[in-house]
C-alpha cells in the first residue's frame, strides 16, 4: 500500500548515527516502476565513489568497477520503491555484492518481498486511530494531541478515522488545516463529497485531492504543471519558481518581487506535504509517488510527459511537456510533439550521466513551430552551437543551454527581450557573449557558474538592471565591462564571484561599484588572478569592495596583500557564518575575526608567509570570548607557520567553546601549543606537521583522531573519554594507562609507523573489546 510510511522507515534506520558508524558506506536509490539496471548500479557507484566512472552504459564494466570499490566494505544499499519481479534480472543487480552488503527493500508488492527477501519480511501495519490523531495534531495545530483545543476534538478524532491508519493521508490532511482553529473549517473538511469519491487506490487517493481542493487556485496551477516532473525526480526550489516565474503563474503586486511569490508558494506546498525535503540532499525536494499521481491527475491535457518510447495520446490543447530520453534522442521520438503549436514549455529532465545527443532535424523541424514557447531547455545536450532561429521564439522567458559545450551563443538571442532567465552552467567552452545582451531589458537571472571559459562580461551590462542572479561577474578593462558596471545592479541577491580583480586598475571604481549597498547578497567571493597575487594595491581594493553587513559566507583568494582592511572581522558582520581565505602568499598577519558573533567555519590556507597566530586572530579585547561560535576550523598548507598562541592567560575567558573540528594540514614548522580547552572538539586530525610535539590536554568530548606523519608527535590517549575511532600513522609515542577510557570502548583502531608505544596490555584489550577493526602495526625503533 501506497502512503503507509515505508520510505519514511527506512529513512529512520539511513540516517541514524549508529547505522552511519557501523557502515562504511551508503547509497540510497529510488528504483520505481522504471527499472533500468544501469541506471541504478551508476546511482551506486556515485554514492560509493567521488571519482567518475568511465564505464558508461557497459553493465558489466559498472558492475566490476563497483564490485571493485566495495573489496572489504561494509555497505548499506536501500532500494526504494521496488516493483521487479524478474528474478534473474534481481540476481544480475546484486551480483557485486558481497558478505559485507547489507540490502534493504522497500515494496507494495508481496510477490517482489519473497523473491528478494533472505529473512521473513516485515509488514508495515496501518496507525491506530491515536497515532493519526498526533499526526493530524502536529501538522495541523503544532502540537501532540487536540487538548489545547478542546473544541476541536470531536473533528480530530472523526478526521483522523477517514485517514484509515494512512500516515501521508493524516499528514497531508493536518497541512491542509494548519494553523486552522476553526470549527467551521475542520467541519467543512469532515463533510467534504470528495471522502465518498469512488477511487480504486483507497482512501488515501480522496485525501490527497481534498487537499488539493481545498488550494488556493494559483497554488493548484504552480501544483498542476509539476505534473512534468517524473517520479523520484529531485528538484531546487529555485529550479521550480523559475519555471514558475516563466509560465506567468506568479502574479504579484508591485511591491513584492515574482520570486518572492515563487517562493512563498513552493514553502507552502512543502508546509502542505506536497513537496518533502530529499533523504539524499536536503537542499532538494521530492513528490511523493501518489503526489505525483495526483498532479497528473489533476493537471489533465495541459501536461504530458515523454519518457523513452511509451505511447502516448496527446490532446491538442496540451501546452506543458516534458520529456525523460536517453543519450541519443532521433526524430521518431518527437513525433508526439509535431502539430502542437500552442506548445508552451519543452523540458528534457532526469539526463542520465554523459551528454544527451539530440537530432539537428528535430531542432530545424520543430523550433518553427513552437512560437509560443514561454519554456525551452536543451540542458546537458551535445551541441556546439546554436541556429540563429532561436530569435524568433519572441516569447520565451526562460532559456537553458546549462551542461552544452557550446562556444558563443547565436546573435539573435539579443532580440528575446522578454527573456528573465538565462542558464549556461556548466557551459565550459563558452567563451564570449553576443554584443547587444544589454538589449534584454528584462533579464533578471544569470547563472554562468562552471563557464569558466568566459573571458569578460557582456557590453553595457550595467544597463541590466533587474538582475537579480548574476553569479559571476569577470572583471574586465574594458569600458562597458569594468567592475563599476556593477553600480546600478542594486536587486543582486543570493550568490556572487567577482573575478578577475587584477583587472582593477583604480580602488575607486571599486568604491563605485556599491557592494555594500547590495544588501541582498549572502554569498560573496573575490578572486584575483595567480599570476598578479603580489601587488600591494589589493589591500585598497578590498576595502572599496566592503560587503554589505548581512552576509553570510565570504571567500578571499590569490589576495596579494599584507594585511587586511579594517572592516575585516567588525562584529557588526552579525550575519556571516562561513570565511575562506585561500592563498595570500603576501599576508604575514591573519585578520581579527575572534569577534564575528555568528562564524561557524573558518578555513586558512596557503597562506606562505604567515608564522604566528595568536593576539591577533582573537581581536583586540582579550577579555571577551573569541569566537564564540565557532564549529569547524581549518589550517593547511602554511609552511612557516611556527607558533599557536592561543592566548588562554585568563581562566575566565573561554575560546573555542563550540569548536567541534579542527583540521591542521601540512604545517611542517608548527611546535605548538594548540589551544588547550577544547571541551566540545569531536574530530581531530592533524598530518604533516612534523615538528608538532604534543596535543590538547583537555578534550572531553573527541570521538575521532587522526594523525598522519608526525615524526615528533607524543600521543596521550588516557584523557580521550569519548574516543571511538582512532588512527594514527607515524608519531613519536602513544601512551596510555588504559585504552578503556573511564567506561567508553573504541570501536576503529589503526595504528602504524610508531617509534614508541606504551600501555598496559590488560588495558589495552579491555577497550578494544567493541572495536570492528583493528590494525596495529608498532615498529620498535628504542
Amino acid at each position: 500500500m501506497g502512503g503507509i510510511g515505508k520510505t519514511t522507515l527506512a529513512q529512520l534506520v539511513y540516517n541514524d548515527s549508529r547505522v552511519d558508524n557501523h557502515f562504511d558506506l551508503k547509497a540510497w536509490v529510488c528504483v520505481s516502476e522504471d527499472f533500468k539496471m544501469e541506471e541504478i548500479t551508476k546511482s551506486i557507484l556515485r554514492s560509493v565513489s567521488s571519482e567518475s566512472s568511465n564505464a558508461g552504459d557497459d553493465l558489466n564494466k559498472l558492475q566490476t568497477e563497483l564490485e571493485k570499490k566495495l573489496v572489504e566494505k561494509k555497505l548499506l544499499l536501500i532500494l526504494d520503491d521496488f516493483w521487479l519481479q524478474n528474478y534473474d534480472d534481481w540476481s544480475r543487480l546484486i551480483s557485486p555484492f558481497g558478505v559485507g552488503t547489507t540490502i534493504v527493500v522497500t515494496t507494495r508488492d508481496k510477490t517482489v518481498s519473497s523473491m528478494v527477501g533472505t529473512i521473513p519480511d516485515y509488514k508495515l501495519p496501518t496507525l491506530s486511530d491515536d497515532d493519526c490523531i498526533s499526526i493530524l495534531t502536529q501538522h495541523a495545530l503544532g502540537a501532540k494531541d487536540f487538548s489545547g483545543h478542546p473544541n476541536l476534538g470531536e473533528f480530530v478524532v472523526q478526521i483522523a478515522k477517514r485517514c484509515k491508519g494512512l500516515p501521508l493521508a493524516a499528514k497531508t490532511i493536518g497541512g491542509l488545516l494548519r494553523n486552522k482553529v476553526d470549527i467551521g473549517k475542520w467541519k467543512e473538511i469532515l463533510k467534504s463529497e470528495i471522502w465518498n469519491l469512488p477511487e480504486e487506490r483507497s482512501n488515501i487517493f480522496q485525501a490527497l485531492r481534498l487537499s488539493y481542493h481545498h488550494l488556493p487556485a494559483d497554488l493548484k496551477r504552480c501544483f498542476a504543471y509539476c505534473a512534468l516532473l517524473p517520479k523520484d525526480y529531485e528538484f531546487t526550489e529555485e529550479e521550480i519558481v523559475l519555471l514558475w516565474m516563466a509560465e506567468g503563474f506568479l502574479r504579484v503586486e508591485a511591491t513584492k518581487q515574482s520570486e518572492d511569490l515563487g517562493h512563498e508558494y513552493f514553502q507552502e506546498l512543502v508546509q502542505r506535504s506536497f513537496f518533502e525535503i530529499s533523504n539524499k540532499d536536503d537542499s532538494r525536494y521530492i513528490m511523493h509517488d501518489l503526489i505525483n499521481d495526483l498532479a497528473h491527475s489533476v493537471a489533465k491535457d495541459i501536461c504530458f510527459r515523454v519518457e523513452g518510447d511509451k505511447a502516448l495520446n496527446v490532446s491538442s490543447h496540451a501546452r506543458h511537456s516534458s520529456y525523460i530520453g536517453g543519450r541519443k534522442d532521433r526524430i521518431k521520438m518527437f513525433q508526439v510533439f509535431y502539430g502542437k503549436k500552442g506548445l508552451r514549455t519543452f523540458l528534457p529532465l532526469k539526463m542520465p550521466e554523459g551528454w544527451r545527443y539530440i537530432s539537428n532535424q528535430v531542432l530545424s523541424e520543430l523550433l518553427p513551430e513552437f512560437k509560443y514557447l514561454r519554456v525551452f531547455s536543451l540542458q546537458g545536450c551535445y551541441l556546439t552551437e546554436f541556429p540563429n532561429i532561436i530569435g524568433d521564439l519572441v516569447h520565451l522567458r526562460y532559456l537553458n543551454f546549462s551542461g552544452t559545450i557550446i562556444k558563443t551563443l547565436p546573435d539573435s538571442i539579443c532580440k528575446l527581450y522578454n527573456l528573465e532567465t538565462l542558464l549556461l552552467r556548466g557551459c565550459s567552452r563558452l567563451e564570449e557573449f553576443p554584443s547587444e545582451m544589454r538589449f534584454l531589458i528584462n533579464l533578471r537571472h544569470l547563472d554562468i557558474r562552471g563557464a569558466d571559459s568566459i573571458k569578460m562580461m557582456p557590453m553595457g551590462i550595467g544597463e541590466l538592471t533587474n538582475f537579480q542572479t548574476l553569479t559571476n561577474f569577470v572583471v574586465s578593462q574594458d569600458n562597458g565591462r569594468k567592475i563599476r558596471e556593477m553600480e546600478n545592479l542594486s536587486n543582486l541577491k543570493g550568490g556572487l564571484v567577482i573575478s578577475e580583480l587584477q583587472n582593477v586598475v583604480k580602488a575607486q571604481d571599486a568604491w563605485v561599484a556599491g557592494l555594500c549597498y547590495k544588501s541582498n547578497l549572502r554569498d560573496l567571493a573575490l578572486e584575483w588572478s595567480y599570476n598578479f597575487a603580489g601587488e600591494e594595491i589589493h589591500k585598497d581594493i578590498l576595502d572599496s569592495l566592503q560587503p554589505p553587513k548581512m552576509l553570510e559566507r565570504l571567500t578571499i583568494e590569490c589576495y596579494g596583500g599584507e594585511t587586511f582592511p579594517n572592516w575585516f572581522g567588525d562584529p557588526s558582520f552579525g550575519k556571516l557564518s562561513i570565511l575562506d581565505l585561500y592563498y595570500c602568499p603576501n599576508c604575514t598577519l591573519l585578520p581579527a575575526v575572534g569577534r564575528l558573533t555568528s562564524l561557524k567555519s573558518l578555513s586558512i590556507r596557503r597562506m606562505s608567509k604567515v608564522k604566528k597566530v595568536g593576539a591577533n586572530i582573537f581581536g583586540k579585547d582579550l577579555s571577551i570570548n573569541a569566537f564564540p561560535s565557532l564549529e569547524r576550523l581549518r589550517f593547511q598548507d602554511m609552511p612557516e607557520w611556527e607558533e599557536w598562541d592561543p592566548c588562554e592567560v585568563d581562566e575566565n575567558v573561554r575560546s573555542f567553546q563550540h569548536l567541534h573540528e579542527l583540521i591542521i594540514s601540512n604545517c611542517p614548522k608548527l611546535l605548538g601549543s594548540l589551544p588547550n580547552r577544547l571541551p566540545s572538539l569531536k574530530k581531530l586530525k592533524i598530518n604533516l606537521c612534523q615538528q608538532l610535539r604534543s596535543l590538547p590536554s583537555c578534550l572531553p568530548s573527541l570521538e575521532r583522531l587522526v594523525i598522519q606523519e608526525c615524526e615528533k608527535l607524543v600521543v596521550s590517549l588516557s584523557s580521550l573519554p569519548k574516543l571511538s575511532d582512532l588512527e594514527i600513522n607515524g608519531c613519536q609515542e602513544v601512551s596510555s594507562t588504559s585504552c578503556a577510557n573511564s567506561g567508553s570502548f573504541i570501536e576503529r583502531v589503526s595504528l602504524s609507523d610508531i617509534s614508541k608505544f606504551t600501555s598496559p596490555m590488560e588495558g589495552m584489550m579491555l577497550g578494544l573489546i567493541k572495536a570492528e577493526r583493528l590494525f596495529i602495526y608498532v615498529d620498535v625503533r628504542s
